[in-house]
């Protein structure tokens, strides 16, 4: 032990104050802690007091790093980083952060190829976590920064008017309402279950500010008043600020109608339709009905519209006329 203080004695142990201010001494070197006695005390008990680490259980890991993750992401990706992160708790259940290997990255993936872009975000939520593995000196390094992300092909799949009206019909009421305001709008579902009721105007068109872009836009529909004033007649008793009502008035849960989506597709039989797909099938229709797919989708480029324009029907085209032959080579 050393020798006791002769001044400072209500302080902690190498806690000194010197010309108004606290500080504590480690090795010689002076770490000042603040100007109040509260304030030092509080900065010393952050000093001293060991970093708490995560319990290296898996599970655990993954929630503490999504905390940081998702702050970092727009909301429309938050909520599909917290579908990877459900595939990952459950993938590396048995692993320890240590314990994971590219190899075993990579043989994840290999068994998400039918779904690439699910398995490229695994990979991004995973290089997140593992990141903040390293951070806390869990792990060495980052076993999934050297795996390659796998391709993805544009997804060219187009729900077809009976598919519809086929998953409609083994959809609960909810769930219809919200695929006719996706379908009505040409929205993405996490947009349509943003609408509150400030959103709709007295002509029943509806505004919109894209969580993905931030575009702000109103879309006019003369069907969606009806459209609205069934999802009005869903409400409980308890009053909410969104048109889609989940539970205790908050918004409708991503999950849930994803879950409702899922479920209505397997009764009805129709496989391979991605809730988002509705997208693709409404601005499909707004450009064979003559509408601008590329202003209802929000975009400013009509080259990332394309993507959604999943029209299959053939090309219609003129072939030449014998009565204006004109010779190989000649001009004019």
């Amino acid at each position: 032990m050393g020798r006791p203080r002769k001044t400072d004695r209500h302080l902690p142990p190498c806690v000194y104050q010197r010309r108004g201010r606290y500080y504590h001494v480690v090795a010689g070197v002076w770490h000042p802690l603040g100007s109040d006695l509260p304030t030092a005390l509080a900065e010393y008990a952050k000093r001293i007091q060991p970093v708490p680490q995560p319990s290296g259980n898996w599970a655990r890991l993954v929630d503490e790093a999504m905390t940081e993750i998702v702050a970092r992401v727009r909301p429309s990706t938050a909520e599909q980083y917290r579908f990877a992160a459900d595939i990952l708790r459950e993938a590396f259940t048995e692993f320890e952060p240590a314990a994971i290997r590219p190899v075993h990255v990579k043989a994840l993936l290999r068994g998400m190829r039918d779904r690439a872009g699910m398995a490229n975000r695994c990979l991004s939520v995973l290089r997140g976590v593992l990141d903040y593995a390293l951070d806390l000196e869990l792990v060495e390094d980052n076993a999934a920064r050297s795996v390659q992300r796998l391709p993805q092909r544009p997804r060219d799949r187009l729900i077809t008017s009976e598919e519809y009206a086929a998953i409609y019909a083994a959809a609960v009421p909810r769930l219809q309402v919200a695929m006719d305001l996706c379908y009505l709008t040409g929205q993405r579902i996490g947009d349509v279950l943003a609408i509150r009721h400030e959103h709709i105007h007295a002509d029943g068109s509806i505004e919109f500010r894209q969580q993905k872009t931030g575009q702000r836009l109103v879309v006019h529909n003369p069907e969606l008043p009806a459209v609205v004033a069934r999802a009005r007649s869903l409400r409980g008793k308890i009053t909410s600020a969104w048109l889609l009502q989940g539970k205790r008035g908050r918004p409708a849960d991503y999950r849930a109608i994803r879950d409702q989506w899922d479920a209505a597709c397997v009764r009805a039989g129709v496989k391979d339709a991605h809730l988002h797909d509705l997208r693709a099938m409404s601005i499909t229709a707004a450009k064979r009905q003559g509408e601008d797919p590329t202003a209802l989708a929000g975009h400013r480029h009509s080259g990332t519209t394309v993507r959604y324009l999943r029209d299959r029907s053939p090309l219609e085209v003129n072939g030449p006329s014998f009565g204006q032959v004109v010779d190989v080579g000649q001009k004019g």
